[in-house]
């Protein structure tokens, strides 16, 4: 990674000075993931955080933080547990997002503003750390892995729910990076939907145990779930922002292709299968 800085941490991962480059690519995903409403596509994804919560065979009492939350679906699961949550996030649109389900449900649920590669709490804070296709867009992933190691306690788990690079979301980001290609230096957030890139980062402090899983992204119609997420899913819309008319229509072209291949509705709707890795670290 260019003009990076790495050590070894005493838990065992190389965590990575941010590059500037890595700074201001913090800074423009910060702001496309405050721009749109990613609660709207998030409340779709529960089912995500209620099966992620399952796999970790959660207890009553367990002291639980969520990194990079969104609006709350693994927070939510694991508070409906009877667990002491804290849940975080660098958007607090997000956040209150969050906190209004919580309410709704009559939850008790500490909320937190906090950067995933920069935690506020104390090393050995929690018995799980949990987050559900959040912390992989993390632009320095390893100074990210190495803090959710740092909070967990020895013995404590890390679950998580990443996209895989050849499920569905991880080809609706190869689409997007034909048109607006990554930053130099820039590693791909499906890494962390790779037992490789699993290992490099948390292999040497903990036992990985990862299952591929499926999510149907159910929408009335292709051109709904296009609309759906040009409108609130922070990525997809800054992206066609950037472009100029024609790149736009062919950036949808290309999106629309690729619901089409994947949909395995044939009554105009779209039911699309979109694999993902649910990954339990058991911390050393």
């Amino acid at each position: 990674m260019a003009n990076a800085s790495s050590a070894r941490s005493a838990d065992g991962p190389v965590a990575v000075t941010a590059s500037p480059e890595l700074a201001a690519l913090k800074q423009r995903q910060q702001a496309a993931w405050s721009s749109g409403n990613y609660a709207i596509v998030g409340m779709t994804l529960q089912i995500v955080g209620e099966e992620l919560c399952e796999a970790l065979d959660l207890r009553a009492g367990t002291k639980v933080l969520d990194v990079a939350a969104g609006n709350g679906m693994a927070t939510l699961a694991a508070a409906r547990r009877w667990c002491d949550v804290t849940s975080t996030d660098y958007v607090p649109a997000l956040l209150e997002r969050g906190q209004a389900r919580a309410a709704a449900d009559g939850l008790t649920i500490d909320f937190r503003e906090a950067d995933a590669e920069n935690l506020p709490f104390a090393d050995a804070s929690f018995d799980v750390v949990l987050s559900t296709f959040g912390v992989m867009f993390t632009p320095n992933q390893m100074q990210a892995a190495s803090e959710l190691l740092r909070v967990c306690k020895p013995g404590g788990k890390i679950g998580l729910a990443n996209w895989t690079p050849d499920g569905f979301i991880g080809q609706v980001f190869k689409t997007l990076g034909k048109y607006l290609p990554p930053p130099a230096g820039a590693k791909s957030p499906a890494l962390w939907g790779t037992r490789a890139r699993l290992d490099e980062m948390f292999g040497s402090a903990g036992a990985i145990t990862a299952a591929t899983r499926m999510f149907n992204f159910r929408y009335r119609s292709p051109e709904h779930f296009l609309e759906v997420f040009r409108t609130f899913y922070g990525p997809v819309l800054k992206a066609f922002a950037a472009l100029d008319q024609t790149n736009q229509e062919n950036l949808r072209s290309d999106l629309h292709a690729l619901i089409v291949r994947m949909n395995a509705a044939k009554d105009g709707t779209m039911v699309v299968a979109s694999e993902y890795l649910e990954v339990i670290i058991t911390k050393r």
